[in-house]
């Protein structure tokens, strides 16, 4: 059982009520103490319940759903004009009008992130205010009202703590938190909803990918083009690729690797995540310009990288200069950071080096020591909610 103590001196017994109600909000047990010489000692204790935890094989956990259970439900009218009366709710199914925005036209967001149990059992929550900015602006782009940064990461707590028993012991995976925004008014035309929902769930999951991360360039589907969707997290941008995707795992392949539209010759990103490639001192990332999604987890670790000494650069890269690389790896929230193994484009495969002594493997080792508090944020990225 975690605890600290704290003694407090009273020279009268009678006292110890005014200590009670002064510590009355901290869980504080008066513990008896001997005498010491004219003083009475009286030693309080603050104590971390010991966590519950749900009946889970946590070392079973793939990326997979996960019903727990609680849910955040929050409406936006054409009444209101605002986002409120937001609360938890039972997870459960939602009823919507068949004509609704999202079901017709696809007219909504989602964000993901992630809780992460502390070794003392405390809880987590990484950056959860850049992923309440990048719904903000995909809202802006969709013509959608969202709400605002502090709803939202109300919303994100509340929903953890409800569900806290799902959270996965230290080192044994993270409870992804799925943010939605959705157009949920009744609309039979091509324009924006009147009504909005704004939805919070979680699942605990494990690793994204548990083997090695084959990838393999599709030049012929485009994930996103200019002037597109492909910079937010529109639900839109995922079931397009769909098809090229499963044929690829169908070959063997892990992941695809999508070209940009505009040219057909420089890299962009994974299905499902950011990329970056390494040659010398030099760490190289496409350039997020509308097509790409500014990832969070891609940010942090240009951050990190920055701090080893490594020069990050953004910048067009040629699918040729992927076959120089000495170590290619992607970053997401679903896979945190992933040596690539390899990369196959038009019949030719490279390899690639994994193991312990990767870079990505000490990125991925210091950012999950954040995200975990067993190494000391000091940029302010973590947020303690337990």
């Amino acid at each position: 059982m975690f605890m600290f103590s704290r003694s407090i001196c009273c020279a009268k017994l009678n006292q110890l009520s005014t200590f009670e109600t002064l510590f009355s909000n901290l869980k504080l047990r008066p513990c008896a103490t001997p005498l010491i010489g004219p003083l009475q000692t009286c030693e309080y204790r603050i104590y971390r319940e010991k966590a519950e935890y749900a009946n889970v094989n946590w070392d079973e956990l793939g990326f997979a759903l996960t019903k727990t259970d609680y849910m955040y439900v929050m409406n936006f009218t054409e009444e209101e004009q605002k986002f409120f009366n937001g609360t938890l709710t039972r997870f459960g199914n939602i009823e919507m009008c068949p004509s609704s925005g999202i079901l017709n036209y696809g007219q909504g967001l989602f964000e993901g992130l992630k809780a992460y149990r502390k070794e003392d059992e405390g809880i987590l929550l990484f950056r959860p205010q850049e992923n309440a900015l990048r719904m903000k602006m995909g809202a802006d782009r969709m013509c959608m009202p969202s709400p605002t940064v502090d709803q939202f990461m109300d919303a994100v707590k509340k929903t953890v703590l409800a569900n806290k028993r799902w959270v996965p012991p230290y080192g044994r995976g993270s409870l992804y938190v799925r943010p939605l925004l959705m157009a949920t008014g009744r609309n039979l035309g091509v324009k924006p909803s009147s009504d909005y929902t704004f939805l919070v769930y979680a699942s605990p999951v494990g690793n994204y990918h548990k083997g090695d991360l084959n990838l393999m360039v599709e030049d012929n589907v485009h994930r996103a083009i200019p002037g597109g969707t492909g910079g937010i997290k529109a639900v839109t941008n995922y079931s397009p690729v769909y098809k090229p995707l499963t044929e690829a795992k169908a070959k063997g392949f892990s992941d695809l690797l999508f070209l940009d539209a505009l040219t057909g010759s420089n890299i962009e990103e994974g299905s499902a995540c950011n990329i970056f490639i390494l040659k010398g001192n030099v760490i190289s990332t496409p350039t997020t310009h509308g097509t790409i999604l500014p990832g969070i987890t891609r940010k942090s670790i240009m951050e990190i990288a920055s701090d080893f000494g490594y020069q990050v650069e953004e910048r067009a890269i040629p699918i040729k200069e992927v076959f120089d690389a000495e170590e290619v790896f992607c970053t997401g929230t679903a896979m945190v950071v992933k040596s690539v193994a390899s990369i196959t484009y038009q019949g030719k495969r490279i390899g690639y080096k994994l193991g312990a002594e990767t870079l990505a493997q000490k990125l991925h080792a210091t950012l999950t020591g954040i995200q975990t508090g067993l190494i000391e944020d000091k940029l302010g990225w973590t947020m303690l909610i337990d």
